[in-house]
């Protein structure tokens, strides 16, 4: 029998938390803490220098040995620097310190990181900043137990140069105004406003020996040559099917390191594509959710690679089947526990909650090609539209319910009547009846209002959460400011509030779409009532400098021009440089792998037709000979689109300007690939399985 785990023991066990501070730290200096985490006031030196002891005995008795600074550069991913607590010895002993000033500040090189010009190559010095609303953490691995410290990173001229510091601000700027719209209804007590955010997290697992055997999955994450297995995902199986025990040992390992981490996983299930599964943690504030979000990436790839496993996290590791993404859930919550996404049960009738809805249908529909940015990377151009993702055009699924709210509202003034559920009768006389809600789900939307939070299913699965976060608090802060400004100067507030919230209403309802988001009749839809439909990253990044989106930004002081230009910068780069290692990675493969694996599979056939032949004159060879004109025309195409992919690359590469790069290997370099790809995958269907040199897609997906 196994052993029985004690998750209340675990939970946590690796995370300097606020129970832990409580535990070890006089009352002074965590009630000063305490209070540096709810203002955001400047803890003193002394007070960090008691801090700073406390954690590193804390970690030692972990068996740390090692402490870093862990931020989020522009990378996507996240960066630490290990420094030992090691001091100079005295008396020929070994002492272990650490400093508050170590804690507060670290100094990492800026020049090395993505800065879109905001740093020059011998500009090197930059700023990682204590984050003291994400707890510390260890970290477990080979190199042993590190003491992780959630920090900001910033340069040596105070531009940001990470994910967290926007963040922050923009969670700091939606809790300013949506404590205005709080305080407005009568909620005196409310000191603050938290973004929450559960982001639930797609991902394939494949077998490690087989993965280490595809330069393309090694080298860009996602399988650039493949045909289809013979059974894909048609017979919907896999959803929620039976968990097959390799990967029930993975989960259960994950989900203990997790808590061990303090992350709430909280659901796990095999997804719809074979090989693909799903975790979704509870919510948590936006900040910690980014940080764990990071955190749950980086652990299921070490766990993986302990059970023998890859875990692919790219958006769209194989064609022909479901990608991945992760569903960005977001509300609004006031520390004294009211959830201003909550309809209740008479929302027709909440009219703070409508106030807080046409708000966000305001934001939503100006700052939609912003939004859509933001949910913008390289792999998340192969998945949006196709059949298990949103398509690219942002709208908003509001269901029947608050539809019908809106369309009264709109067009007398008034919701006098709303729709409720009824009782779902299953038949069967053991079996109770049901309540069924009044609205039911809409998984083409990319916008979904789901009972008490937005659902952003935009976002790709290998992407941080921290980009389309910080957008959703930065353009419903706007909308809740304009609207506040207005209600809290107006003499009769009533009349200004129901006019208020009709005129959001009225003016952005185009924005709301309650039907089939994948069909072609919603895409000509979508254009005729102006909504923008970008379907490629590229094509997004304008959004980002536009003067409203600058506008929006300056005025929570959230981004500059400056740092909003930079980011621009390093989007269009990072998409010319993923392209670029995906074309070499086909080149490579294709010229040293598939091509002569067709050679040799020709070559073969050729050989059986002589020497058929010169065994017996009368002898039928048509089967061999068809099959070596089927695969000598693939061999023909293939080598001639591998040259025209050579060609483009070369091409594409030799731009100097960042955006009209990027949109050379958008126009040409990905035309190249796909014409490459196609006729290797039509020769992969015929020949001899024996000699196709990588693992097939059968052998990925199903052989786990």
């Amino acid at each position: 029998m196994s052993e029985v785990l004690n998750v209340s023991e675990i939970f946590g066990s690796n995370v300097f938390d606020e129970s832990t501070m409580r535990e070890v730290l006089p009352k002074k200096v965590f009630a000063e803490v305490k209070n540096m985490m709810a203002t955001g006031q400047e803890m003193s030196l002394a007070a960090a220098d008691v801090v700073a002891a406390a954690m590193k005995d804390w970690a030692v008795s972990k068996g740390a040995t090692h402490y870093s600074h862990w931020f989020q550069p522009l990378t996507g991913i996240t960066a630490e620097k290990h420094d030992s607590f090691v001091t100079i010895p005295k008396d020929g002993k070994m002492i272990m310190e650490f400093s508050g000033k170590e804690l507060i500040k670290g100094e990492p090189d800026a020049s090395s990181f993505p800065s879109g010009g905001l740093r020059a190559t011998f500009e090197a010095r930059g700023y990682t900043t204590w984050d003291i609303t994400s707890p510390a953490f260890i970290k477990e691995s080979s190199t042993g137990p590190v003491l992780c410290i959630p920090t900001a990173f910033c340069s040596y001229k105070g531009e940001a140069l990470d994910k967290k510091t926007p963040l922050l601000r923009s969670m700091e700027a939606v809790s300013d105004q949506a404590l205005r719209i709080a305080k407005l209804f009568g909620n005196t007590t409310a000191t603050k406003v938290d973004a929450c955010v559960g982001p639930e997290q797609e991902y394939f697992l494949v077998d490690r020996k087989k993965y280490l055997q595809r330069k393309d999955l090694i080298y860009s994450g996602r399988t650039l040559f493949g045909a289809p297995a013979p059974k894909g995902q048609e017979l919907e199986d896999q959803y929620f099917g039976v968990i097959r025990e390799r990967v029930g040992g993975f989960m259960k390992d994950l989900n203990i390191e997790l808590w061990k981490l303090g992350i709430t996983a909280k659901t796990q299930h095999n997804e719809v594509a074979p090989g693909q599964h799903e975790l979704a943690p509870i919510f948590d504030t936006a900040n910690i959710a980014v940080d764990h979000n990071q955190l749950v990436m980086e652990t299921m790839k070490r766990v993986a690679e302990r059970h023998g496993l890859a875990c692919l996290l790219h958006e769209k590791p194989f064609a022909g089947v479901n990608g991945s993404g992760k569903h960005n859930n977001w509300s609004l919550s006031t520390d004294n526990g009211v959830n201003m996404l909550d309809p209740g049960d008479t929302p027709n009738e909440n009219m703070q909650f409508l106030l807080v809805l046409s708000c966000i249908v305001k934001a939503v529909d100006i700052h939609a090609d912003l939004l859509r940015q933001s949910a913008a990377d390289v792999g998340n151009d192969h998945r949006l539209g196709a059949d298990e993702a949103p398509p690219a055009i942002i709208s908003i699924f509001l269901g029947e319910q608050l539809e019908d709210v809106v369309k009264q509202l709109i067009e007398t003034g008034e919701a006098s009547t709303l729709i409720t559920g009824d009782v779902l009768d299953t038949g069967v006389k053991t079996l109770p009846n049901l309540v069924k809600d009044a609205t039911d789900r809409n998984r083409t939307s990319p916008f979904a209002f789901t009972g008490n939070k937005f659902e952003f299913r935009m976002v790709g699965s290998d992407d941080s959460i921290a980009s389309p976060n910080t957008v959703l608090n930065a353009m419903v802060a706007e909308a809740f400011c304009e609207a506040a400004d207005i209600l809290e100067s107006a003499d009769d507030f009533d009349l200004a509030l129901h006019d208020l919230i009709k005129r959001n209403l009225a003016e952005h309802q185009r924005i709301i779409f309650n039907g089939d988001g994948y069909s072609e009749e919603w895409v000509a839809e979508a254009q005729r009532r102006g909504l923008p439909n970008i379907k490629s990253m590229v094509d997004t990044v304008p959004a980002l400098t536009t003067d409203k989106s600058v506008k929006l930004f300056e005025k929570f002081g959230i981004f500059t021009r400056e740092e909003l230009e930079s980011r621009a910068e390093i989007l269009y780069e990072t998409y010319s440089k993923v392209i670029n290692i995906e074309a070499l990675v086909m080149i490579d493969m294709a010229s040293k792998q598939l091509i002569p694996a067709i050679i040799a599979y020709t070559s073969s056939l050729a050989e059986s037709v002589c020497l058929v032949k010169d065994a017996c004159e009368l002898a039928d060879t048509s089967a061999q000979e068809e099959l070596l004109v089927e695969a000598s025309t693939y061999l023909s195409e293939a080598r001639k689109a591998l040259k025209a992919l050579i060609k483009a690359q070369k091409e594409a590469y030799a731009i100097e300007d960042a955006q009209e790069q990027a949109h050379a290997y958008y126009d040409m370099v990905m035309p190249a690939m796909e014409a490459l790809r196609e006729p290797i995958d039509k020769a992969e269907m015929i020949v001899d399985k024996d000699m196709w040199p990588v693992p097939s897609y059968g052998d990925l997906m199903f052989e786990v």
